[in-house]
């Protein structure tokens, strides 16, 4: 068996990268496209490896040379590179085709080396991977039948969105045995070639073969194998996340702070949505709107703090929108002066807006770092503040203080002139949530000094809208936000969730109750796992504690390398000192065995 590279190609997506090299040069984690892949092909003991090469193949051929492999290369010189396509670079290397198995590759790809094991090992002479397409996929898309034919090519404009579930995206890693490429796939290519010209891709040729009554070639389905094709400076970033190694894996996964649906294999512990809300049918509901959203502005902060208003019945002069949480936040704690007294560990997006100096800090004393509102009275009673900061349920412990606690903090603030920020985020989560809310009319307008911050992306499980809301009985801290924030701080999608949700609420009712009581069987399955010390919770995390063989680190890092899994190494939190707690979102039923699973195979 041997190999075919096609690296012909000037990759000009790829900017200044490219500008002197040809792309397989590019270097991810600090190793060439092409170094890796002939690392690869050398392992996996072929007679020989043929590249075909054109911008800058003198180069190139320089390198390869340099690598001194003990499989033989040799090279195909494509001379009009910069006005053919790669469907000549094949053109150019047919009479290697038919003298051997080839596995056929473009240079631009990076993949495991199970990628390469499984075509080399595949039942069928002939096949064409594939990979279970997804939304952030470009390229050549089939549909496949159950036999692992390829039944068709799908083109531009024959694609649809709401087909996708049955498309496959070729990975452009072929394997085609010599008799194929003599009696199908050369044939072909010459006559394709010779009607259409150079300027076409060699899947072209496929597409015309799969017409034949036995075109010979079968589909050869990836799981969750990593593979990544390298076109743009974007890809390239994502391909450094997918195969870095080890610690350097998990801070550039965690450094991204979302946008995991570039990596579809990852089970997502970290982040810290609903499992049970949007339901089907809002979400439905939605998608036959959003044409018309995105064509259209959003209304300005008046009317979305009305729908906001009307979301959380709280009047529209104690409230106002925000783009997340996150930008509120920024607002208020940057407007309100003096020092602020804060719990740690806890969500720091409040800390960090604030100079360290103007911090008061309290770490609780026990390992489950809990704590009432006795604690904080008897901390912060002495204290210079001007602002209490209180996560309830806190984030990452999951500690929880009822509305009767709240209130003593509530009436002792006012007494003293303190501002009270309470961020009930995850309330909803806690038992009895509702009814321990502070969102409420006549308890915000007799306490002025208090601030409520909700983040709708948790418990109603949204956070690509990225909305919140920020709601006071003191209209002038009101009156700033809404100045602060730009006039459309949220989009029509966001918007328009906001307007349909009372069509929904008694689902979300529902759905916070089934989320309670998964999260207890979770909790009970938990238990049972020896590495871990669970430290119970309110809201829709565990803290903890990571006893040996792991540390925080190594536990985290695990679960990524081992079952793509990702959870929240808190050892870096301020509070914590390095001591050794994870945090773990609750997911579904299906997500927290499959959890459970990975963390006692991990423990074997």
């Amino acid at each position: 068996m041997q190999a075919i590279i096609l690296a012909a190609g000037m990759g000009k997506r790829l900017g200044e990268l490219t500008r002197e090299n040809t792309k397989c040069m590019i270097r991810v984690n600090g190793i060439t496209l092409i170094e890796r892949m002939l690392d690869q092909l050398e392992r996996s003991k072929l007679k020989r490896i043929i590249i075909v090469i054109g911008f800058e193949g003198e180069k190139l051929k320089e390198f390869v040379s340099s690598l001194n492999l003990s499989t033989p290369v040799e090279f195909v010189v494509n001379e009009v590179y910069y006005k053919t396509n790669n469907i000549y670079s094949l053109f150019l290397a047919k009479d290697k085709l038919r003298e051997d198995d080839t596995i056929l590759l473009e240079s631009d790809l990076i993949f495991e080396d199970s990628v390469l094991e499984k075509v080399i090992n595949a039942r069928h002479h002939s096949v064409a991977l594939v990979a279970k397409f997804e939304s952030w996929m470009d390229g050549t898309v089939v549909n496949i039948d159950g036999n692992d034919n390829i039944v068709r090519f799908i083109d531009r404009k024959q694609f649809r969105f709401e087909e996708i579930s049955s498309y496959y995206k070729t990975v452009n890693i072929y394997r085609f045995s010599k008799e194929f490429s003599t009696t199908h796939y050369i044939p072909f290519l010459e006559a394709y070639c010779k009607a259409l010209g150079n300027s076409e891709y060699y899947e072209q040729v496929l597409r015309v073969i799969i017409l034949l009554d036995k075109p010979e070639i079968k589909a050869l389905r990836l799981g969750n194998e990593h593979w990544y094709e390298i076109d743009d400076i974007l890809d390239l970033d994502n391909a450094e996340t997918v195969f870095a190694d080890g610690e350097e894996k998990t801070k550039r996964i965690q450094n991204r702070y979302g946008g995991y649906w570039r990596y579809p294999y990852l089970a997502d512990y970290c982040y810290l949505v609903n499992p049970y809300f949007p339901t089907p049918k809002l979400k439905a509901e939605i998608k036959a709107n959003l044409e018309r959203l995105m064509d259209n502005y959003p209304s300005g902060m008046h009317i979305n703090s009305l729908l906001a208003a009307r979301y959380f019945n709280i009047r529209r002069e104690y409230i106002s929108i925000g783009n997340g949480a996150a930008e509120l936040i920024k607002s208020i704690v940057g407007h309100l002066r003096g020092k602020m007294g804060v719990c740690y560990p806890s969500f720091e997006e409040y800390s960090n807006r604030k100079p360290k100096e103007e911090l008061v800090e309290f770490i609780p004393g026990n390992s489950d770092y809990s704590y009432t509102a006795d604690d904080l009275y008897g901390f912060f009673h002495d204290k210079e503040i001007s602002t209490l900061l209180l996560v309830n349920p806190d984030n990452p412990s999951g500690n929880f203080i009822p509305v009767n606690g709240l209130m003593h903090l509530l009436e002792w603030t006012r007494k003293k002139g303190i501002t009270l920020i309470v961020d009930e985020s995850f309330v909803d989560f806690a038992d009895n949530g509702e009814s321990n809310s502070l969102l409420n009319n006549e308890l915000i307008s007799d306490h002025p000094n208090l601030i409520v911050i909700r983040s709708i992306s948790k418990s109603y499980g949204v956070p690509g809208l990225r909305l919140g809301i920020l709601a006071s009985g003191n209209t002038e801290i009101i009156s700033f936000v809404k100045k602060d924030v730009a006039i459309w701080n949220i989009n029509s999608i966001a918007e328009f969730y906001l307007q349909i949700f009372g069509k929904y609420e008694s689902d979300y009712t529902t759905a916070c109750k089934t989320f309670i009581a998964e999260r207890s069987r979770f909790y009970n399955n938990l238990l049972k796992i020896p590495c871990l010390r669970v430290i119970p919770s309110q809201a829709n995390y565990f803290l903890c504690e990571v006893r040996p063989p792991f540390d925080s680190v190594s536990l985290t890092r695990q679960l990524l390398e081992k079952k793509d899994i990702l959870i929240k190494d808190c050892s870096t939190k301020k509070g914590f000192n390095g001591k050794s707690y994870v945090r773990i979102a609750v997911r579904d039923e299906e997500m927290n065995d499959r959890f459970c699973t990975a963390l006692l195979e991990l423990q074997k």
